[in-house]
């Protein structure tokens, strides 16, 4: 996610405007939309469009694992340009945050300290283990659905994104606060209400299980469950995060996209 400039007041309301998708979109994606609101109330729209920037992210990875699926590539082949996908989209900024967290957390260091390692620009050991063992777990997952059916992983890429977003927007609501006064987590953190978040949160679950229905009744529970889960295992990180930081940054917003993802992935696979 990108670094974000200060915010203030005397903005005027985003509603029936499009700072939300313009925010969301130009800082969770790479696509060419120009932010031209930085103040709270478009940070709070913008989180709040956060599972619909997931939405674009996912539809181009099933695209592509989908399209190279029904080409004849194999699983395997189909899952590594699912998962490479959102990588690109985000120039690797989410994984690199995931990346940065783990070498903070893997630290054991005081809040001070440990932040001052995740904002250094080479990965350490915690970093490069998480990583490689996250992204091998999404392609593993991701293989295992297309292994199922085209239609499984491309939808299941679909769901993955957007619970990933989603993560960020829960993570964003009031009461959690940042862990620096300056950079995304600062620009961002506390601006969503709590209602609404949990409102989106309902509604992006009902939304991901009407579509696991095509698969049948139990397809909905599966998929709904998915969401579920992804978003309960990056609650617990951001919970944690909190504690050892004293709050949440940019880094930690993309530990917790990836984590929210692959959580999601693992459990559509499973039964």
């Amino acid at each position: 996610m990108r670094n974000l400039p200060s915010v203030g007041p005397g903005y005027p309301s985003p509603v029936n405007d499009l700072a939300g998708p313009r925010f969301a979109l130009g800082t969770l994606t790479v696509f060419p939309v120009r932010v031209t609101r930085w103040d709270r109330e478009a940070a709070r729209a913008g989180m709040l469009w956060a599972p619909g920037a997931g939405l674009a992210v996912g539809l181009l990875a099933a695209a592509a694992g989908g399209l190279l699926s029904l080409l004849g590539s194999g699983p395997l082949l189909a899952a590594v340009a699912t998962v490479a996908v959102p990588a690109v989209l985000t120039r690797g900024l989410h994984l690199d945050g995931l990346a940065d967290t783990a070498d903070g957390l893997g630290s054991g260091k005081p809040a001070d300290d440990a932040l001052r390692i995740m904002k250094q620009s080479d990965i350490g050991p915690f970093g490069v283990i998480t990583l490689l063992l996250v992204l091998l777990a999404q392609v593993a997952a991701v293989s295992a659905l297309y292994g199922q059916g085209w239609a499984y992983g491309a939808l299941g890429a679909a769901v993955s994104a957007v619970t990933a977003r989603l993560a960020l927007t829960l993570a964003a609501r009031t009461g959690v606060p940042a862990a620096r006064p300056e950079g995304l987590g600062a620009a961002v953190a506390g601006v969503v209400p709590v209602r609404g978040a949990l409102a989106l949160a309902a509604v992006v679950t009902a939304v991901c299980a009407a579509a696991g229905a095509v698969f049948g009744a139990t397809g909905a529970l599966h998929h709904a469950l998915g969401v579920l889960a992804g978003l309960a295992g990056a609650e617990l990180l951001l919970r944690h995060c909190v504690r050892r930081f004293g709050g949440v940054t940019g880094d930690v917003f993309g530990a917790l996209a990836e984590t929210a993802a692959t959580v999601s992935l693992v459990v559509l696979v499973l039964g």
